[in-house]
């Protein structure tokens, strides 16, 4: 934002300072959240937008949302019926954690390009390390889906919804064909792979259930 700069600090890595939830609950930034929230407020109540919800970004420990949280009751912006909560998904914090985090939200959003750079600690705008291999980047990659299936069971598990964001499923068939095996809710893809991607996940869960009905008949022949 045009003039922002001016009141940023200088940091030597930003992408792991100060943001996400540690920037709302910050004494710096606290009353421009609280701005934010009565925003939010103002388009659900005089608006009558009841579909806007909150998304938290960048989420790494269970004790900075249980404050944001706090924060946001304060401003009159409650987890109930009509208002959710969601968090992104993307420290590994999130993943180990997934049962905690559960009781915080009502959906989960895997950043899958921050996800992917934390689990592998590759910074994502290395020019050096995609000339040695592009897998040193890679959503495909065994650890980051691994997390991504553990995330999708435990929330499920806690009856918490688990969508994604990112890259991976606009690029790679293989990266969506696993995600929607994990059981995945929803897909955000970009624009211009929006009708090639719900065939795809259509025929994905087709395929799915074709195997699963195989499963079975052959359990029941083996029953005989």
């Amino acid at each position: 934002m045009e003039g922002g700069g001016k009141y940023e600090p200088k940091e030597d890595n930003p992408m792991l300072g100060w943001r996400g939830v540690s920037r709302y609950i910050s004494p710096h930034y606290k009353k421009a959240f609280r701005l934010e929230c009565r925003a939010i407020k103002k388009c659900r109540d005089e608006w009558g937008l009841k579909n806007v919800w909150i998304m938290l970004p960048f989420v790494r420990t269970t004790w900075e949302v249980e404050k944001c949280l706090a924060i946001m009751k304060e401003e009159g912006l409650e987890r109930g019926r009509d208002f959710k909560v969601w968090l992104m998904a993307e420290v590994p914090s999130i993943i180990f954690m997934a049962d905690e985090f559960s009781k915080l939200c009502d959906g989960f959003s895997i950043g899958s390009n921050d996800l992917t750079q934390l689990i592998l600690g590759t910074d994502r705008d290395s020019q050096i390390l995609p000339d040695i291999d592009s897998r040193y980047f890679d959503e495909r990659d065994p650890a980051v889906l691994r997390a991504i299936e553990h995330l999708i069971k435990v929330a499920h598990d806690n009856n918490v919804t688990v969508s994604i964001c990112g890259q991976a499923p606009s690029v790679y068939e293989s990266f969506t064909e696993a995600i929607v095996r994990f059981g995945i809710d929803s897909v955000s893809v970009n624009p211009d792979v929006v009708a090639q991607t719900r065939k795809l996940v259509a025929s994905l869960e087709q395929k799915i259930l074709l195997e699963r009905l195989a499963k079975i008949r052959e359990s029941l022949r083996g029953q005989k």
